[in-house]
C-alpha cells in the first residue's frame, strides 16, 4: 500500500515492527496525517455548490465486515455461516464534497444498533453541518439531539410515520411543501416541527423532511439531489470491500484486522483525492472517473514513474477511464419563489417531546439450522 509514497523514510522490516508492537496506532495516526494532508490539497475543488448553506455535507452509516476463517483455537468449533463469525463493523462519517472518510470506527459488536453510536459520530462534526442518514437512522430522538445542538439533517420519512400539517407553503398535485409535527399522538413526538416534502417521480413517491424550513434555503431540486448523494458512502464502502479487497480478511486475530482496516482505509482516501483531482482537471463529474480502473491502473503507472493523474486526464477518456456516469437523477418539481407562501411569525416551531423509549442494543443473531 505504499505505492503513493516511494520515498518513505523506513524499510518494510521497520514498519513491520511498529505495527508488530505498537497495534494499531501507528496506522491511525497515519490515517489522520493523510487525511489532513489530502483535506489541504482538495480546497478549492471539491463540489461546495451542494447545500452551499451547510458548513459541511457528510453521510454516516455503518457495514459489517465479513466472516473470518477459523484459523483460531476458539473458532474451530464455530459452524460455517455462524454469527460468531464476524468480527465487527465499521460506523463512518463520509464527506460528500470532498469524497473523504472525515472519521470511522470499529464496533466488535456486528448486531449493534446503528443509532447506539450515530451521536458520538456527530457530534465530531462542526455545528451547521448537514448530515445525511438512511431509514436505520430515523428516530424522533436522533432528530431532535441533532437539531438541538446546531446540526442541519435530511432523510426520508418513514412509511407510517403519523404527522401534522401545521403550514403549507405550496401544495399542488402530488407536489407538497409544508411544515409538519412528526408524530401526531400524544404516545411519541417530536420536539421540533420539520418540514416535508413531498413528490412523484414515475411511480416513486419521494418524501423527505428536514429541520431547513426555509424552501428558499433548502429547495427541493437541492433536497432530492443531496440525498441521492448518500450513496456516496455505499460506494467508498464497495471501494473498501470490494476493490481493495476488505472482505478478504487476513487473520482472525482482531490487531491483524484493524491494521488491515486502517491500511485499507489510507490506500482508499488517496484513491478517492486522485479521482476528485483527475475529475476536477478533465472537467468532468467525479463519478465519471471508473473507480475500478483507477484502482487497477493507478500502481501501475506509478511503479512506471509516471503520474497516474496526468495518464487519466489527458488519456482517459480514449482507454475508458472516463466515461459516462451510470448513477440515477431524480426529476423534481421546481417551485418559483413567488409561489410560496411564507410561514407566519408567530407560528411555533417547539413542543414538549415525548419519546416511545426504542431499544437501540444489540439485535439477536439468528441461529442458522
Amino acid at each position: 500500500g505504499l505505492w503513493f509514497f516511494p520515498r518513505f523514510p523506513v524499510t518494510d522490516q521497520a514498519v513491520y515492527k511498529r505495527l508488530h508492537t505498537g497495534g494499531t496506532k501507528p496506522l491511525e495516526r497515519l490515517f489522520e496525517q493523510i487525511s489532513s494532508v489530502l483535506a489541504e490539497r482538495l480546497q478549492g475543488i471539491d463540489s461546495e455548490k451542494l447545500a452551499p448553506f451547510a458548513k459541511e455535507v457528510v453521510c454516516v452509516d455503518e457495514s459489517t465486515l465479513d466472516a473470518v476463517s477459523r484459523t483460531i483455537p476458539t473458532l474451530r468449533a464455530v459452524p460455517e455461516g455462524d454469527s460468531r463469525l464476524l468480527p465487527g463493523k465499521l460506523a463512518g462519517v463520509f464527506d460528500v464534497r470532498r469524497q473523504q472518510w472525515r472519521t470511522v470506527t470499529f464496533q466488535p459488536d456486528p448486531h449493534q444498533n446503528e443509532k447506539v453510536m450515530a451521536r458520538d459520530l456527530a457530534a465530531q462534526m462542526p455545528v451547521g453541518t448537514l448530515l445525511v442518514a438512511d431509514l436505520g437512522y430515523f428516530g424522533f430522538a436522533w432528530f431532535d439531539w441533532l437539531t438541538d445542538r446546531g446540526y442541519h439533517w435530511l432523510s426520508r420519512l418513514r412509511a407510517k410515520t403519523s404527522y401534522k400539517v401545521i403550514h403549507v407553503f405550496y401544495e399542488r398535485g402530488e407536489v407538497f411543501d409544508g411544515i409538519v409535527w412528526l408524530g401526531a399522538y400524544r404516545a411519541d413526538r417530536a420536539k421540533h416541527a420539520v418540514r416535508l416534502v413531498t413528490f412523484r417521480q414515475g411511480k416513486t413517491m419521494h418524501r423527505y423532511i428536514t429541520n431547513v424550513h426555509d424552501p428558499r434555503t433548502f429547495p427541493i431540486p437541492s433536497m432530492a439531489e443531496v440525498y441521492a448523494r448518500r450513496w456516496d458512502i455505499e460506494m467508498a464502502l464497495k471501494l473498501v470491500k470490494q476493490h481493495l479487497k476488505l472482505r478478504l480478511l487476513w487473520s482472525a486475530k482482531q490487531v491483524v484486522i484493524l491494521q488491515q482496516i486502517w491500511a485499507t482505509l489510507i490506500i482508499s482516501q488517496v484513491l478517492q483525492a486522485l479521482r476528485l483531482e483527475i475529475a476536477h482537471k478533465a472537467g468532468v463529474d467525479t463519478f465519471e472517473v471508473s473507480i475500478g480502473l483507477l484502482v487497477q491502473y493507478a500502481p501501475q503507472y506509478a511503479y512506471e514513474g509516471r503520474n497516474p493523474v496526468e495518464i487519466f486526464v489527458e488519456r482517459g477518456r480514449d482507454l475508458g477511464f472516463i466515461r459516462p456516469s451510470r448513477r440515477t437523477r431524480i426529476h423534481t418539481p421546481n417551485i418559483p419563489d413567488e409561489a410560496i407562501l411564507p410561514a407566519p411569525p408567530e407560528l411555533g416551531l417547539t413542543r414538549t417531546p415525548r419519546y416511545a423509549n426504542r431499544k437501540c442494543f444489540s439485535r439477536p443473531a439468528i441461529p442458522r439450522k
